[in-house]
């Protein structure tokens, strides 16, 4: 089984050490300093307490494609685009793609041959190549069977589900993301420590919940009856881990924002719902990271 995981960050790094054994693994991205960290020492990885160099084959986005049975999207939701680009030549003629992306409109972007899925593994980048689990979680596709066993032989928790499941997931992921990534990124804080402070807790709840309220207008079921009780969940399961926008944000590189809260605000538009909590969140992150970007040139 050839596998091409597209993103060499916390995820790719992740799912790139644990498939290796299971599979021929290629990590592909265009962050030069990852891919090189990796192909001199491999995945630095660190779990449950050990720390570990995995072997694992980088290349970069330009160089010539290696074609995969399965190609796992991993890169942050503004790169998509450049993937979906590009994505054919890394596909066998029978091959499939599967987005494990935060965000909304992954799926569509890359077309056809793609699948939809979510994971709920955390994962932390400690610098280029290096990355510490940091929280199991449970990891969905709607995607073929061999796929799906694939990742649960790699030591992942991966379950089957259907497009329409996997799309009230994806918006249960959101629920999560809009109630945690802005603030610990605006606060720079661990996840965990949400919980820690009343003022903030109860501005993760209210994202969540307002994010929830965007997807029972739309009528997508999502996989909780209260986003209190899951985001506060989420937040203590993952309470050592630094959320991808804070990550981001100490690197200087772009964020998810527009993808997260950006999408989330624009769906409540469309359908009347008010959003002021994700409104205001979207547009601090939007500032905050252009004035990371700025003070790291």
């Amino acid at each position: 089984m050839r596998v091409v995981l597209f993103g060499s960050g916390a995820m790719g790094c992740l799912f790139g050490a644990r498939l290796v054994g299971f599979a021929d693994v290629a990590i592909v991205d265009t962050w030069a300093e990852g891919v090189v960290a990796i192909r001199q020492r491999g995945v630095i990885l660190e779990d449950s307490g050990a720390t570990r160099s995995v072997p694992v084959r980088a290349q970069l986005l330009h160089e010539p494609a290696v074609e995969a049975d399965l190609a796992i999207v991993l890169v942050k939701a503004w790169q998509t685009s450049r993937i979906a680009s590009r994505l054919e030549r890394y596909l066998s003629r029978d091959g499939l793609a599967v987005s494990l992306q935060n965000g909304l409109g992954n799926v569509e972007m890359l077309g056809p041959r793609a699948y939809a899925g979510s994971t709920t593994e955390g994962a932390t980048l400690l610098g280029p190549g290096h990355v510490r689990a940091a929280g199991s979680g449970i990891t969905h596709l709607a995607a073929p069977a061999w796929a799906v066993d694939l990742l649960r032989q790699a030591g992942f928790d991966s379950r089957p589900c259907s497009p329409q499941e996997a799309e009230g997931l994806l918006w249960g992921k959101l629920c999560a993301s809009c109630g945690i990534n802005a603030p610990t990124a605006i606060l720079r804080v661990e996840n965990g420590e949400l919980l820690e402070r009343p003022d903030a807790s109860d501005l993760m709840v209210r994202a969540a919940e307002e994010c929830a309220a965007v997807a029972r207008a739309k009528n997508i079921r999502i996989p909780f009856s209260d986003p209190a009780v899951w985001v506060r969940e989420v937040a203590r399961r993952t309470a050592r881990n630094r959320s991808s926008m804070y990550q981001d944000l100490l690197r200087g590189a772009p964020t998810e924002c527009d993808a997260i809260y950006g999408a989330v605000v624009r769906e409540a538009g469309i359908l009347g719902v008010a959003v002021p909590v994700n409104t205001i969140l979207w547009k601090l992150m939007r500032a905050l990271a252009a004035k990371s970007r700025s003070e790291i040139r």
